[in-house]
């Protein structure tokens, strides 16, 4: 997600945030007395903070932010995972798609930690992408990968014969090559530093029609769930949206605890924190109370069957209780030229929504926004996360989730050792077999009216990067309305007369139908081209309010050393050769660095004496 102006990225603009009384959503001890730099924040948004980027709070208030992130991003996680399943020919083989939920939890935990520990090393969670959905969907409808039918009927598929696994896992290991090279292109966007030179040509004319059409293509499936009963998909739907948008500003008091306070009651905002969590859940329990008094129906060929809890839930005592995911676990990867070039359209649209996501999470969680070396840094580490999603075979690459961005601003918690905790609840979750053959076991409507709010967001967001640009211009009217509808329509014409497009080269043949099937390809590949080839101003293309946005209030070099330098020394005490500084993605050392060191652990020895000052009045230890 692209990153909102200053005032909603501050949440400012939404009275969630702060409650009448001006208490925040977590009962926090008040640290904005003691000025922005003991955290690493810079001017008003960090005196909001109870914990900047660089703070360490208290290990149980680590533990339960985390599980908390964990839990805003799984929904993303458990839904790329239950798309993919049909098209891999598994949509009758419910321990599988369990295994490959928990592939995904178990790579996204290995892939934040690298991040924050060695990529932009801000507080941001790792996980799937829908961008690289729309171009796997394509390159598995291609005449080859097309499921045969038997494998649709459920009576006719046994899950553990030798036939049915080499149906699915060689389409499987084709999305897996094809992720893992085009993974190569991103590790070298990142590493190389191109990214700086790429976002000079794009804008939000490009970004806008390029996230928009990641998702208005998955209407069909959305719809294809949810029309499995349509009264249990739109009470989900009517849950998440009373949790999401009428209940948000709503407390809940809960027991806490609180040294000097002792147990008392704070009121959270947890309508707003989980709504699509309660949402399914209370959805989910009522199709368990429908299918216990026998009310859906039981016949497998009726309306409404796939709405029992009991459809799908003998994969829950299938599944085992411990399960290690390992790299190559479905074979070893195939690569051809189709699925590459598709899956690259994903690669450059997720580099984009990250780079407006690092801008985001720096300013919620006190940091200066993030130098160039640290884009690079970040961009060239989820090329790496891709290229471990594609050894694993998630099916899907990574990418930075922006919801874990806006929670930041929900708990007023910035620090990087919150995200790390969630990172380790991710592991755990992904080895704990039965956690996601639960998840595998939410009945299909129920999956389907998530998939109709979820996708929904997601075209919005899309089209909000319009807020930069100027949409009384028929420049631009033009450009992003005509991306977009031909981003639908091309591929639309393409899968129904693919006949029409062989030139007598059969992999030249699959590049051209993966390309021009994927939506976002195609409409990005336009917005792109107009953008930069019909006559505009910089204001008028919005890319001066893109860049304003970006901009940081200040040049703090001691400031951004301390967040985004490299842990353990890296490149300081150790690794220290001179050559370094020359390479993109690594810290650039200023003349008269010693001095500025000196200045730094000054300002560091200075931080631990506020610190230890901070730790007596309120019994927590916070220091890094």
């Amino acid at each position: 997600m692209t990153p909102s102006s200053e005032k909603e990225l501050n949440g400012l603009d939404n009275p969630g945030f702060v409650g009448e009384d001006g208490s925040h959503y977590c009962s926090l001890p008040d640290r904005t007395a003691h000025g922005p730099e003991e955290g690493g924040g810079t001017g008003h948004d960090s005196s909001k903070l109870a914990y900047t980027v660089t703070d360490v709070p208290p290990w149980y208030l680590c533990i339960l932010l985390g599980i908390q992130h964990f839990l805003t991003a799984m929904g993303g996680l458990v839904a790329i995972p239950l798309i993919l399943s049909k098209e891999l020919c598994l949509q009758h083989d419910l321990l599988t798609q369990s295994h490959l939920i928990s592939t995904i939890f178990f790579v996204s935990g290995i892939c934040t930690l690298l991040q924050v520990l060695f990529g932009v090393r801000l507080p941001i969670i790792q996980g799937g992408t829908f961008a690289f959905l729309t171009p796997t969907l394509a390159m598995l409808s291609l005449p080859k990968w097309k499921c045969p039918a038997w494998t649709q009927n459920a009576t006719l598929v046994n899950a553990s014969s030798p036939e049915f696994i080499e149906v699915w896992q060689t389409r499987m290991r084709e999305v897996q090559g094809a992720i893992i090279v085009a993974s190569c292109f991103q590790i070298f966007v990142g590493f190389s530093g191109l990214i700086g030179f790429l976002m000079r040509f794009i804008g939000p004319l490009t970004i806008a029609p390029t996230i928009t059409l990641v998702a208005l293509p998955l209407f069909e499936s959305a719809g294809d769930d949810a029309g499995q009963h349509w009264g249990i998909a739109f009470m989900t739907i009517s849950f998440i949206v009373l949790f999401s948008q009428y209940l948000k500003d709503v407390p809940v008091p809960l027991p806490s605890y609180q040294r000097g306070k002792k147990c008392h009651f704070s009121p959270v905002y947890i309508f707003q924190i989980f709504p699509v969590l309660l949402g399914l859940s209370l959805s989910w329990l009522l199709c368990y109370v429908l299918t216990v008094t026998d009310v859906l129906p039981t016949d497998p060929t009726a309306y409404g069957h796939l709405a029992r809890t009991d459809t799908r839930g003998d994969v829950l005592s299938q599944a085992p209780w411990f399960r290690l995911p390992y790299p190559g676990q479905w074979g070893v990867p195939t690569v051809s030229l189709a699925g590459i070039f598709g899956i690259l359209a994903g690669v450059i649209s997720s580099m984009l929504e990250s780079v407006g996501d690092y801008y985001a999470c720096a300013r919620l969680s006190g940091a200066p926004p993030p130098p160039k070396h640290a884009i690079s840094r970040g961009i060239g580490v989820e090329g790496i996360g891709c290229l471990l999603a594609g050894a694993w075979g998630t099916g899907n690459g990574t990418t930075s989730y922006s919801e874990n961005v806006g929670a930041l601003g929900i708990t007023k918690v910035g620090s990087r050792m919150v995200i790390i905790a969630g990172a380790c609840a991710m592991l755990l979750s992904g080895i704990f077999g039965k956690v996601g053959a639960m998840l595998a076991s939410i009945p299909t409507p129920v999956i389907g009216g998530m998939f109709l709010v979820m996708f929904g967001v997601i075209t919005a967001v899309g089209i909000s990067n319009l807020q930069y640009t100027d949409m009384n211009s028929s420049r631009n009217i033009f450009i992003f309305g005509f991306s977009v509808f031909t981003g639908l329509t091309v591929p639309n014409w393409a899968s129904k007369n693919s006949a029409l497009l062989e030139t007598g080269i059969i992999q030249l043949d699959q590049v051209i139908q993966v390309l021009l099937t994927t939506g976002m390809f195609v409409g990005g590949l336009l917005g792109f081209i107009l953008d930069n080839t019909i006559p505009g101003t910089q204001e008028e293309r919005g890319l001066l309010a893109w860049k304003n946005s970006h901009k940081g209030e200040a040049d703090n070099s001691q400031l951004i050393s301390k967040v985004y330098d490299l842990p353990f020394g890296i490149g300081t005490k150790y690794c220290a050769v001179s050559w370094l500084r020359y390479l993109p993605a690594c810290p650039k050392r200023l003349p008269g660095s010693k001095r500025m060191d000196e200045l730094k652990a000054a300002g560091q020895e200075s931080s631990v004496k506020a610190s230890s000052e901070r730790d007596s009045e309120i019994g927590a230890d916070t220091r890094i």
